[in-house]
């Protein structure tokens, strides 16, 4: 069977690789409170700390520099700080060790150490994403793009092929964005079953484009990293200012990457206006 990057066709000279989760779409607040922190509580029974706990959680993946990490990501930095302030989490080195090790963060993944290792951390670990999974599967299907998405998409459709590139759950990704009618604008839906953002842009590199003409547009640090490390531009859906950030995706940043005047004073400017947005 083919890969989705073996399925992949170029079909424009510009390439806009967009995030999903708290970028395109407005789900991010709602999927930290009511699914990862309570899950994560209720997993390793941590009742005792727990204002606590989901305060640190909350500022890892949502407020500060580390905002939208991927999930395993956040919970082996979230155990690493609890664990210095005495509380004890059971075979954290296993899941420490997986996270720093492993080239694709995701179940599947996790499956696969869980059977050479056997590991009750890794199984905690698994468990838990798993029932990540299925609170976010019984969420109230209310969720909505941030205002500006969907005029924003349709008209950056027309002059560079659109490519989600997501560290979300696959399936979440496909529900959403089948449901609010946005898959017609892209080429590719990219979640972490495809690998990471930084792996996902450079397959895509290899389609054909030129880095010069590849834009990631992401809320978080780590979609910047993914630019920065394939050596293509990157603009930010600054926090609590979506709506702003997509007009000026749409009517300043991309008219800009198709002239050629995507300037590395302009990129400077975009990226301290985004260090400046988190803690």
């Amino acid at each position: 069977m083919q890969t989705v990057f073996e399925q992949y066709e170029k079909s424009k000279d510009f390439l806009v690789c967009v995030d999903s989760d708290g970028c395109a779409m407005d789900t991010m607040e709602i999927k930290h409170r009511k699914c990862f922190a309570p899950e994560m509580i209720k997993t390793w029974g941590l009742y005792e700390k727990e204002d606590y706990i989901l305060n640190l959680w909350y500022d890892l993946n949502l407020y500060t520099r580390t905002r939208g990490i991927n999930r395993f990501k956040g919970l082996a930095e979230t155990f690493k700080i609890i664990s210095k302030e005495g509380i004890e989490i059971k075979d954290l080195e296993s899941i420490i060790n997986w996270v720093e090790t492993t080239n694709e963060l995701s179940n599947n993944s996790l499956k696969r150490e869980i059977e050479k290792t056997n590991s009750e951390g890794l199984k905690m670990a698994l468990a838990w994403s798993l029932a990540v999974n299925e609170s976010i599967e019984n969420l109230p299907q209310d969720d909505e793009p941030f205002e500006g998405v969907k005029v924003g998409l349709e008209g950056i459709s027309k002059l560079a092929d659109i490519s989600v590139v997501s560290s979300a759950n696959g399936e979440a990704l496909d529900s959403e964005w089948n449901r609010h009618d946005l898959v017609k604008y892209l080429k590719a839906l990219l979640g972490q079953e495809a690998g990471t953002k930084q792996h996902c842009i450079a397959e895509l590199k290899k389609k054909g484009y030129d880095a010069n003409k590849i834009l990631m547009v992401g809320d978080a640090p780590g979609d910047l990293q993914a630019a920065q490390n394939n050596g293509v531009f990157f603009y930010p859906i600054l926090v609590n200012k979506e709506g702003f950030s997509w007009d000026r995706l749409l009517n300043e940043a991309v008219p800009k990457l198709i002239k050629g005047e995507f300037t590395k004073e302009y990129q400077e400017m975009l990226i301290k206006e985004f260090n400046d947005t988190l803690k």
